[in-house]
């Protein structure tokens, strides 16, 4: 294993994560700042870059409804704004079959995929040892890791100390990583690593916090697109009804799919549309925009409007 140091929570999760011990009394709140991982060769070989990606969210409480799945929608805005082509998005159970044959697939076909969930300390937490098996690893606990989830936890959990042998196994689980990983300290304040393995494929928590929080940490530590290949988007709003508007889009695209331009519909129920045009020419996305302002009687979005409906759109969903 390979460490150069210098959601919506679940009961899977388990409290080691994240959160404190509410029996333990209050008082002024440590602050830490773990050492990060120094940055490595890119691993995809010198001069290349992040082109297509995938994700894959594992747990039964996304099937079954019980938890609302945000990773994945945070790490599609992710992608976009860094010029990642992301091109599946998959839901499995925490069955260990299925883990492999996903990861397996997902690894051979893209440059970047991420595995969200299955990483606490129970008994369907299975990502770790899973994804070990798929690619021909072992088991080890990493010590560091161990070392930093134990400092961190005698500062929040105070009742650990009174665990006995088969819950410190079962904590410990949590730093059992397969034993050819690479082990990346991205955060300063956490002591959970991304673990990635082939190159490839990241290992983050289920939690949206620690998730999000993890995902812009690792960014360093990833051969992103350069700024010039990245796609720009532009967005026009339009009264009309979407069925109005389709033979018109249908055209655009036709005339503008060769030169990279993808345009895009989505109505507002009883509002209107709005229309998205995305590529990697800026001068010929807005170029596009202003023909569609004219054709449609529409107006452009701004930055801040479209980051307001965004936001609305995550309230809804909540």
């Amino acid at each position: 294993m390979s460490n150069s140091t210098s959601q919506e929570p679940s009961p899977a999760a388990g409290p080691d994560l994240s959160t404190k011990d509410p029996k333990q009394p209050e008082k002024d709140e440590v602050k830490f700042n773990f050492p990060l991982t120094e940055v490595p060769p890119n691993p995809l070989g010198e001069g290349r870059y992040i082109r297509s990606a995938a994700a894959l969210i594992i747990g039964d409480e996304i099937l079954n409804g019980k938890t609302l799945d945000r990773n994945s929608n945070y790490f599609a805005r992710y992608c976009f704004e860094y010029g990642i082509d992301l091109r599946r998005i998959e839901v499995i159970p925490d069955e260990e079959d299925e883990i492999i044959e996903a990861s397996r697939r997902l690894v051979k076909t893209y440059d970047f995929v991420i595995t969200s969930g299955g990483i606490g300390p129970t008994h369907d937490d299975i990502t770790y040892a899973s994804l070990a098996k798929a690619f021909n690893q072992g088991l080890v606990h990493h010590q560091e890791t161990l070392r930093r989830m134990a400092e961190m936890s005698k500062h929040r959990w105070a009742s650990l100390a009174q665990q006995n042998e088969e819950q410190r196994i079962a904590r410990e689980r949590m730093a059992l990583f397969p034993d050819k990983a690479e082990v990346l300290f991205v955060q300063p304040e956490i002591w959970v690593p991304v673990v990635r393995l082939e190159g490839k494929l990241c290992v983050f928590p289920g939690i949206p916090k620690l998730f999000q929080t993890m995902l812009q940490g690792l960014t360093p530590y990833l051969p992103l697109p350069p700024p010039e290949v990245r796609p720009f988007r532009q967005q026009i709003f339009t009264s009309q009804p979407e069925s109005s508007i389709a033979p018109y889009l249908t055209d655009l695209q036709a005339r503008t799919k060769a030169q990279g331009i993808r345009i895009g519909s989505y109505p507002s129920f009883g509002i209107g549309v709005h229309v998205s045009i995305i590529g990697r020419d800026t001068e010929l996305v807005n170029q596009l925009a202003q023909e569609v302002v004219q054709k449609l009687d529409g107006r452009l979005v701004s930055e801040e409007e479209a980051r307001a409906i965004l936001q609305e759109k995550e309230k809804g969903a909540a």
